[in-house]
């Protein structure tokens, strides 16, 4: 009760403020503050300056930004660095800034000609960072920080805003899991911290956590990016961060005048030529087909005597055209009298084609000296290179910031985002387009002539796929969401130095997914059904915060930060399906119209937290930089017994460059040492794995269905968090006055009571019961690299590097460390010493020869089949003889990027990299395995004949379904990419002036131009599985199209 009387109580205070800022100071009184400012401007005789603008060795600058400081009255330089401006009066203030310099003003005064220089802002040192709860000079930070601004994401264009981040900050590692529209994208920081709990990084966005990740974010609307990687930077966010936090701020309006700002891009995205799937066409596979016909003499001699297997041209014949057994024409004679095919199809073709993506965003944004808004819009059009795949997203953001009163300042930022996504189900291998491209069969068409679809079914012998363009079309798969978040804020300035924030967010997402697989699909199991599912979450967060500042005899800093947090989340969902529908006509709009219903199922969380947090920041001479935090969370997530936990964390950092002996170095410039040690947790689990599970079952008796409930999971109120400790070393230097920038740090993070499901004794009646029983650490290097390698008058070029270096390892499991194998085939192990995401299988040593009969007959074998290790040498092959043969994690990953501006045109190059990690390609399984049932790769084509002894692959025989685990199937995982080459042009300011505008600028761009790569497959970043334990498998995914991008953005 007193906990809804605070929240009643604050929410009357939003209320209350938000009605002051609508009373005291309406939209009329900010249009009338502004109108009184034009209208002295006219009346009084406005005063004609010029001037030039120049940096510390004396060079123009070209366009640098002019303003009048409180007006709307700005300008840029030309590309001579020259600039003429009309002021209202003498006492005006004129400001000059460009981006990585300071900006200065000065008073107009008697002169009209003005020379002013701007100094570098020592690569941006004094540039403030977003914290945790809070902000701190850049110079001051004594943890692992890194950033990312609006100038450096607005020169790659990006749909979203998890690829914005991708390459740009050491030790962040972005992997775009789906080529699909709105498809799938994983962030880690610093490796894996969890097994089964999650080990998605936390988002923060103005102040507040976004349950749902920044998915929905429009890039156009961010400010900047700051990512949290070490626990000391962390820990203030204690349960929630120990897979580091993404903080993000947004855009807030203008104090220095009204603008109007559009941007657009147009896309072209197609399937890379190189990365194109090489399988069998028609001749091949029938000719294929004809040589398992002749080993099965040989493998099955009893078999093919007594007639089990059919002569496949005999079999043709049944298929010529004019058959009169109803079977599909698929044949003709051809002049030999043999049947030939009447279809070649290339199923890669026919489905994915060049598909066109649009991109508009419209930003008003204003103010005056105490008000400043925001309202930005925008709409994006993404279609996908699979026919009828597409993602629309209609965004619109509003955000007030108003000071009240000098003690008093209140915000508020709304935002909707709506999303309707559909086409193509790439969430499973088993039966999914992509999987249907490769193995679908070239010889059978799309549709016959009476309308009807081919599919595997039509041809005796092949498995019963449905065609990839058949499942594009009839299968009405949508994912629709909603999304609505909002903030307010209030901040009181109670004495000097002392603040206190309140901020009250929430999140609500609902999603309504409907499906529908039409009657004319003939394979699968799901043809002539329906399901509609839906799920709301609803999320709520009140941090309460006192801020502390105060400088003693100007060497002693302290800042000091105490404050409360509550968060609640609530879940419902709910799925209900049919089958049998009359008429394809009522796909998922009358589920009643199915005469086979199934039950429908529901399902409900919910969860709470309670937080108290505090951290002390200290500077001496702001040479010595120490810092202290401490977080005590409650969550109703765990164990009766172990809710609550501590999280500290403690850091330090010597400014070297301020001693005395180096402060003035002209190669040094600056010199940073930095330490770290922190605790963080980890309660992203299920709401209830501390407590026993009732769960129902039904079944049909006597035609009633009838259901029955029992206990699924025994009670564990002993669960608590997975803690995370992490030890980080930094290193910054800054040479020759910062054209040289580099940051390292090594750290150590080591994660104790990893929650897993343990095995139990059958006697109780339960197999499992979560635990924690598990030990995992993470050792790594992150390092960067920024150098200005030319600074000219019309010419510049930089130059960033970074890479990370990783290593993982399992430490414990339980009580006897046992191995836990899991997966597709029982293919992924957990094992102490060796990495998370193992992969787990056979060891191909080859084909046997005709020389290795009598070995191959020890095993069962005959010349042509695969050759298998028999590592415990028991002369038989079995699950003993599986290892470890690979790993889903990269030892090390970066980007470089080179950036070049020659007059007003300017030039991206970036490349990402990654290297170590192996990859499981479970679509070469099957299609290099399946030999008569479906289509193949045409590796194939290269089997293992007895005059071709030397081939990788084994013979081709009628083995059906062969799905094998082993090394053949494994692939390197590294590659180098070209990630994005773009090239942009802005109009001279007296040309866009012309047109009435204050700035144009055109870009083209090209995103994934280049890959090298060994990875057998469309593209090796592509991965199934978001889980730590499963990287590295892959199945069928959707891959990644190269995009060519044109833009436009003007501002008035």
């Amino acid at each position: 009760m007193k906990k809804q009387l605070y929240l009643h109580f604050f929410l009357k205070i939003c209320v209350l403020s938000l009605s002051f800022l609508i009373v005291f100071n309406p939209v009329q009184d900010v249009l009338a503050f502004n109108y009184m400012e034009s209208r002295g401007t006219v009346i009084l005789d406005n005063i004609l300056i010029k001037g030039k603008v120049i940096n510390s060795n004396n060079e123009p600058m070209p366009f640098a930004t002019v303003l009048v400081k409180d007006t709307d009255i700005k300008t840029q330089t030309d590309g001579d660095g020259n600039f003429t401006l009309e002021v209202p009066s003498r006492t005006s203030v004129i400001v000059v800034f460009f981006i990585g310099y300071e900006k200065n003003e000065r008073i107009v005064g008697d002169q009209t000609t003005f020379t002013i220089q701007l100094k570098e802002s020592n690569n941006n040192l004094e540039e403030v960072v977003v914290i945790g709860y809070g902000t701190q000079r850049k110079s001051d930070l004594t943890g692992a920080v890194g950033s990312i601004k609006s100038s450096e994401l607005m020169q790659r264009p990006a749909i979203n805003v998890e690829q914005s981040l991708a390459g740009k900050i050491a030790g962040v590692n972005v992997s775009t899991n789906s080529g699909r529209p709105g498809g799938r994208t994983s962030i880690s920081i610093r490796g894996f911290s969890s097994i089964n709990a999650s080990n998605d990084p936390l988002y923060v966005v103005d102040g507040v956590i976004w349950t749902e990740g920044i998915t929905n974010l429009n890039p156009n609307d961010v400010e900047s990016i700051d990512v949290l990687k070490d626990a000391s930077s962390t820990a203030i966010y204690g349960t929630r961060g120990s897979n580091g936090v993404i903080i993000v701020t947004t855009k807030r309006g203008d104090k220095d005048g009204s603008q109007v700002r559009y941007d657009n891009y147009f896309a072209i995205n197609q399937l890379p030529a190189s990365r194109n799937l090489d399988v069998l066409n028609s001749k091949e596979w029938l000719f294929m087909e004809e040589e398992v016909f002749k080993n099965a003499s040989k493998f099955d001699p009893t078999g093919f005597l007594a007639g089990k297997y059919i002569n496949p041209v005999e079999k043709r014949k049944a298929y010529l055209v004019g058959n009169t057994l109803g079977n599909r024409e698929l044949f003709t004679l051809g002049q030999n009298g043999l049947p030939q095919p009447i279809y070649d199809i290339d199923w890669s073709k026919e489905t994915f084609r060049t598909s066109l993506s649009q991109n508009h965003n419209l930003a008003f944004t204003g103010g005056n000296p105490k008000t400043n808004y925001g309202f930005y819009m925008g709409y994006a059009d993404d279609n996908g290179i699979i026919k009828e795949s597409f993602q629309k997203k209609y965004n619109v953001r509003a955000v007030v910031d108003q000071q009240m009163k000098d003690w008093l300042k209140v915000g508020v930022t709304l935002s909707y985002v709506r999303k309707n996504e559909g086409g193509v189900d790439d969430s499973n291998g088993s039966y999914n387009v992509i999987r249907n491209v490769v193995e679908m069969v070239p010889f059978i068409p799309f549709k016959y002539s009476d309308g009807t679809y081919g599919y595997g079914g039509d041809y005796a012998g092949l498995e019963k796929l449905d065609n990839p363009l058949s499942e594009v079309y009839e299968n009405n798969i949508l994912f629709n969401s909603n999304a609505f978040n909002g903030s307010s804020y209030a901040n009181f300035k109670i004495l000097k130095g002392l603040e206190f924030t309140s901020t009250l967010g929430t999140n609500i997402t609902n999603d309504v997914n409907p499906n529908f697989s039409s009657s004319k699909l003939q394979g699968g199991t799901r043809k002539n059904s329906s399901r509609i599912s839906s799920n709301e979450t609803k999320f709520w967060q009140w941090s309460n915060r006192f801020n502390y500042n105060k400088t003693f005899n100007e060497k002693h800093t302290i800042n000091v930060l105490l404050g409360t947090e509550k968060q609640k989340l609530n879940y419902l969902g709910w799925t209900a399906s049919t089958g049998s529908m009359p008429d394809d006509y009522y796909t998922y709009f009358n589920l009643g119209a199915g005469s086979t219903p199934l039950a429908p199922s529901s399902a409900t969380n919910s969860y709470q937290m309670e937080s108290y947090f505090s951290r002390l920041n200290y500077s001496l001479d702001e040479k010595y930089l120490f810092t202290v935090t401490g977080r005590f969370d409650g969550s109703s997530r765990f164990g009766k017994n172990n809710q609550f936990a501590f999280f500290p964390s403690a850091a330090a950092a010597w400014r070297v460059s301020e001693e005395d002996f180096l402060k003035n170095n002209r190669t040094i410039s600056n010199l940073k040492l930095r330490a770290s040690y922190g605790l963080t947790g980890n309660s992203e689990i299920g709401s209830y794995r501390s407590l026993a599970n009732l769960s129902t079952n039904a079944y049909i008796f006597g035609n009633i269905r009838s259901s029955g409930s029992a206990i699924d999971r025994l009670a564990n109120p002993d669960l608590q968090w997975e803690k995370t400790a992490q030890y980080d070393l930094g290193l910054e230097v800054g040479i020759l006055d910062n054209r040289i920038n580099f940051i390292a740090d090594a750290y150590y993070k080591k994660t104790n009571d990893l929650l897993l499901d343990a095995p139990i004794p059958s006697t109780s009646g339960y197999s499992t019961v979560t635990k924690n029983i598990g030990n995992m650490e993470n050792r790594g290097i992150d390092f960067a690299i920024n150098t200005d390698n030319i600074r000219k008058k019309n010419l510049t070029w930089s130059t960033t590097f970074n890479i990370s270096y990783l290593k993982n390892k399992v430490t414990a499991l339980g009580e006897n460390n046992e191995d836990i194998i899991y997966g597709f085939k029982e293919g992924q192990i957990l094992r102490v010493g060796y990495s998370v995401g193992s992969i787990f299988g056979y060891v191909r040593d080859g084909i046997y020869s005709t020389d290795e009969a009598a070995q191959a007959k020890v095993y069962g074998k005959l010349p042509g089949d695969v050759k298998i290790r028999d590592f415990n040498n028991d002369g038989i092959i079995n699950a003993k003889d599986r290892t470890i043969i690979g790993k889903g994690i990269p030892d090390f990953y970066g980007t470089l990027s080179n950036s070049f501006r020659y007059k007003a045109f300017d030039l991206i190059v970036e490349f990402q990299y990654s290297k170590g990690n192996d990859i499981f390609n479970n679509t070469r399984n099957s299609s290099e395995g399946r030999f008569g049932i479906a289509n193949n790769y045409a590796t194939v084509l290269d089997s293992w004949t007895p005059t071709n002894q030397s081939a990788v692959l084994e013979q081709v025989r009628p083995t059906g379904y062969s799905y094998f685990m082993d090394t053949r199937k494994m692939s390197d995982g590294s590659f180098i990419r070209g990630k994005n080459l773009a090239l942009g042009y802005t109009l001279p300011k007296y040309l866009s002036e012309k047109m009435g505008l204050s700035s144009l600028r055109v870009t083209a761009s090209t995103q994934n131009f280049f890959l090298s790569t060994k990875y057998f497959g469309y593209d090796p970043e592509l991965n199934n599985y978001n889980t730590a334990f499963s990287q590295g498998i892959t199945y069928s995914n959707y891959p990644k199209p190269k995009t060519y991008m044109f833009g436009l953005t003007l501002n008035f």
